[in-house]
């Protein structure tokens, strides 16, 4: 068993193997995105899991090792396959507790549903072109590639596969999606629901949410992190933050007031 800074318990891998039921591999004390993800789809439908650590900028080879993967977050229920792809992790928690449903019934709602989740955890999404831009002021550094200082940034670029031609792009292609996400939040209220989707919490919600700490972070209290990241995390770019209008943010703060884990534990 092992503790984040934050003090939040996580099982180590050699643990992890030992047990059954839902063991939730997560970035150890970093509330990065797509494991907040997770962890909200699981917590608004109440199973149960055990955090595993996953080291971040280390080789994890026992992790790889276990599951054929080093990254976070993987999800390895009993003796079945671990999923990694948030698409798998969606059904995964639909099938096993079908009650309160996440994803919606009617079919036009549902292919809008999983094309919007597509638009911000997808590759070219919302945290895919952020990490981008994360990326660029060092991978663009002279001798940058060079730098073993700079060995686990490399390493992530080429797996999003970095270019500062990408990277220079990515905040337009940001900011067209988080205007077709609050055009989508202004319709919706206007015909009187409070989601993203049809009258009830979905999938989508729980993305949005999570994936809005990348660009405003919540305030300490409510979301613990290191203050470099705070600072990486919050949005600078003009065509950016006149994109993330304040009814996004009252929207992500209404999904995790309502329906997610407060204080984020991480």
């Amino acid at each position: 068993m092992r503790a984040s800074p934050n003090g939040v318990e996580y099982l180590d891998v050699g643990e992890a193997r030992q047990r059954s039921g839902i063991r939730l591999v997560l970035t150890l004390g970093v509330p990065g995105p797509w494991g907040e993800a997770a962890k909200g789809l699981l917590h608004a439908k109440g199973i149960p899991f055990e955090r595993v650590a996953q080291d971040p900028g280390l080789p994890n080879e026992a992790l790889r090792e276990w599951t054929g993967l080093s990254n976070a977050p993987q999800l390895v229920y009993d003796d079945e396959a671990p999923l990694h792809a948030w698409a798998d992790l969606v059904f995964f928690a639909e099938q096993l507790q079908p009650e309160p449903a996440l994803i919606p019934r009617d079919p036009g709602e549902r292919a809008l549903m999983f094309g919007l989740i597509r638009e911000i955890a997808g590759e070219q999404g919302l945290g895919w072109c952020r990490r981008l831009g994360l990326f660029h002021p060092l991978l663009s550094s002279p001798g940058a590639r060079e730098n073993p200082a700079l060995e686990v940034v490399v390493r992530l670029g080429e797996r999003y596969r970095y270019s500062a031609e990408a990277a220079e792009a990515a905040p337009a292609r940001i900011a067209g999606v988080l205007d077709l996400l609050a055009e989508r939040l202004a319709g919706q209220r206007a015909a009187g629901s409070r989601y993203l989707v049809g009258n009830h919490l979905s999938a989508l919600d729980i993305y949005w949410a999570t994936f809005a700490g990348m660009f405003a972070p919540m305030p300490e209290e409510l979301c613990p992190m290191q203050d470099f990241m705070r600072q990486q995390y919050s949005a600078a770019d003009p065509r950016v933050l006149a994109a993330l209008v304040p009814e996004l943010l009252e929207h992500r703060d209404f999904v995790y007031r309502e329906h997610l884990e407060l204080p984020v534990r991480t």
